[in-house]
């Protein structure tokens, strides 16, 4: 029973507990009133729905203007080939600030590193028309800060820039592109803030020993002028240009040679018998494919640029001498199968020369000699071909006699063979190994005189 009743004893303090520990009520006292509407409760309109006559301005001066003036810095998006620079740069800025100035008898001056830049003013300095550009970090910033006791401050910095240059290749690869990288402030217009090289072109220090791959260094020289933005102002710009000569050597080696080279091995088709269809023509294709290869190879590695460069007009005309000589083939082609055709029409008209005993006969295309058509007066005449029909076919008879001796015969085919290769060399051919190689060659002397 005792025990019982702690247990009850237990539950009950349990609720008091529970009880003191819940949100109490308010409770109001008196008659309650009808609540008067308050300001603070009551809801405003939708402004959004209300159609007003005239739009009312936020800022109510009078005469502004309110239009929007966007200064438009450039399309970053469009790339076709990339006209930059890159070059790394110890950049250093000189100026006074009489707030840094410290007594000292022993030191000459204090040098810190990048944890103080931003602890005081420094010129904010940026790269016009720059697209990429960072400073260098390892293993700390690369930024020294060093203050003299009168105030003078010496702040430099190592950069990598990657600038933009806009290259003019109608020349190339006989050309030279001249960049500038452009320094300015980006806040202070020149009433606040004034740039200028401190020694002019000797600000400028390079090392001898750089040397690059595809260009020359010439030289390096430095200006400067003002910077007129609509919107802010006129700002001092300070420009470092340099000149590139392009080095010839590589292009000549896998340009320029190989084309010359293509040229000329179009020109050995003149030397080859015209009846040789399949030498010649096989020849001619392989130069026209060999040339349209360099062409695009050295298409895709240049700017789709829209105008013509020099190696354009170099290699535009090879390939029209080339090509030339492929027709030079076909009209010889079709010069000598009409000569063939008149010829068989010619045989055909001529009586049969049958009867001579142990003789051959002989055709051959071309011209004779006076003295080859007076060994023929032992013939009838109707057997002779007059000088009209000379020209086209010449109808010579030869007796052999089995009599004859083998060194006889030699000497009569080393004739034969000889001859007919004069006679079948065609005139468009003789003029061709003559008018192709002077024609080329005073090209190159046209060429080589502007470019170079």
């Amino acid at each position: 029973m005792p025990y019982f009743s702690r247990f009850i004893l237990f539950l009950f303090c349990l609720m008091v507990l529970v009880e003191s520990r819940k949100p109490k009520k308010r409770r109001w006292t008196g008659q309650l009133g009808t609540a008067k509407p308050s300001h603070l409760y009551k809801k405003n309109p939708d402004m959004t729905k209300i159609r007003h006559g005239k739009p009312q301005p936020l800022l109510r001066v009078d005469d502004h203007d309110f239009t929007m003036r966007p200064a438009f810095g450039g399309v970053s998006g469009l790339t076709l080939a990339p006209q930059d620079f890159t070059m790394t740069l110890y950049l250093r800025h000189y100026w006074k600030d009489e707030r840094l100035a410290f007594p000292s008898a022993s030191n000459k001056s204090m040098t810190f590193d990048g944890r103080l830049v931003k602890k005081i003013w420094v010129p904010d300095v940026f790269f016009v028309h720059s697209k990429r550009s960072f400073i260098h970090d390892t293993t700390t910033d690369n930024i020294m800060l060093r203050v003299f006791p009168d105030g003078q401050v010496l702040y430099s910095m190592r950069i990598t820039v990657t600038a933009m240059c806009n290259m003019d290749f109608s020349h190339f690869p006989l050309d030279s592109q001249t960049c500038s990288l452009e320094l300015e402030s980006y806040a202070y217009t020149d009433e606040d803030l004034m740039l200028y090289w401190k020694n002019g072109d000797e600000s400028l220090k390079t090392d001898e020993k750089i040397s690059l791959s595809q260009f020359l260094i010439q030289k390096f020289h430095t200006t400067s002028r003002l910077a007129f933005y609509s919107s802010t102002g006129w700002y001092n710009r300070l420009y470092i240009n340099f000149t590139l000569r392009r080095h010839i050597f590589f292009f000549l080696l896998q340009t320029y040679f190989p084309a010359t080279l293509m040229v000329m091995l179009s020109w050995v088709s003149f030397w080859i018998d015209r009846r040789a269809v399949p030498a010649r023509v096989s020849l001619g294709i392989t130069t026209v494919l060999t040339m349209s290869t360099i062409i695009t190879g050295v298409n895709a590695s240049m700017p789709r640029v829209s105008y013509i460069k020099a190696v354009d007009i170099y290699l535009w005309v090879s390939f029209v001498f080339v090509f030339l000589s492929v027709l030079e083939y076909a009209a010889v082609n079709y010069l000598t199968t009409v000569q063939e055709r008149r010829a068989q029409k010619l045989q055909e008209k001529l009586p049969c020369m049958c009867g001579m005993l142990h003789s051959r006969t002989m055709t051959l295309d071309g011209s004779c000699s006076e003295s080859e058509a007076n060994s023929l007066a032992g013939y009838p005449r109707s057997h002779i071909l007059t000088e009209e029909d000379r020209q086209d076919k010449i109808g010579v008879h030869l007796a052999l006699s089995n009599e004859s001796s083998s060194s006889r015969k030699k000497g009569l085919l080393k004739g034969q063979v000889g001859l007919r290769i004069f006679q079948n060399t065609h005139a468009i051919d003789k003029y061709s190994r003559l008018i192709f190689p002077a024609s080329y060659i005073f090209f190159n002397l046209i060429y080589w005189s502007v470019f170079a």
